[in-house]
């Protein structure tokens, strides 16, 4: 064989083997990016779970009570049964998912804040042992909540950069890894409530 013929083979298998480790590269770095994006999402449905259980059985509690208002217990009860029916498939986090889901929550979170407006007129009802448990853990719940949307949404800020970037974008749009959704703030949320003493 003549030299320049060596020569363009070495050279056409070099650029194989860097095209190859490349694209591999980027292609398991694409996986392990997406999986960790559907483990944050797991933390936050954890976290949710968390606060369906707690706010079960403060319901429970609630309905216990003969006296109570049922009509604001009904709605609090339907409204859960909502937020829980709604699911989210980890492998498709797009915005429009996450916000279906986040809107389901936030109507269950209303709800309850005016549940708990109305269990504020039933001093027995607040003197109970499960209530006053609920009252100590939820607070930690919702922190632990916020914690772990931050954690989803700065990991799929990893993620979403990664798979934009040049050439994975490329390799990318071959395979299908598509730009994961964010948390956002709920509408209105950036307008300081209206207090009135």
């Amino acid at each position: 064989m003549k030299r320049s013929s060596l020569i363009l083979i070495a050279i056409v298998v070099i650029v194989a083997i860097v095209g190859y480790s490349t694209f591999k590269g980027a292609y398991n770095t694409m996986v392990t990016k997406t999986q960790n994006v559907e483990s944050q999402w797991a933390g936050v449905e954890t976290q949710y779970q968390r606060r369906m259980d707690l706010y079960g059985s403060v319901v429970s509690t609630i309905k216990g009570s003969a006296t109570f208002e049922q009509e604001t217990l009904t709605k609090v009860i339907e409204a859960r049964s909502k937020a829980t029916s709604v699911q989210v498939d980890p492998s498709k986090l797009t915005p429009e998912s996450l916000e279906q889901f986040q809107q389901a929550q936030g109507e269950m979170s209303s709800a309850f804040s005016k549940l708990m407006v109305v269990v504020e007129r039933y001093p027995e009802l607040q003197t109970t042992r499960a209530f006053q448990d609920f009252q100590a853990q939820i607070e930690g719940t919702e922190n632990r909540i916020n914690k772990a949307r931050d954690d989803f949404n700065n990991t799929v800020q990893d993620y979403n950069t990664y798979i934009k970037q040049f050439p994975t974008n490329l390799i990318a749009g071959m395979f299908g890894f598509a730009e994961k959704g964010y948390f956002k703030a709920a509408a209105g949320s950036d307008q300081a409530p209206n207090i009135e003493f």
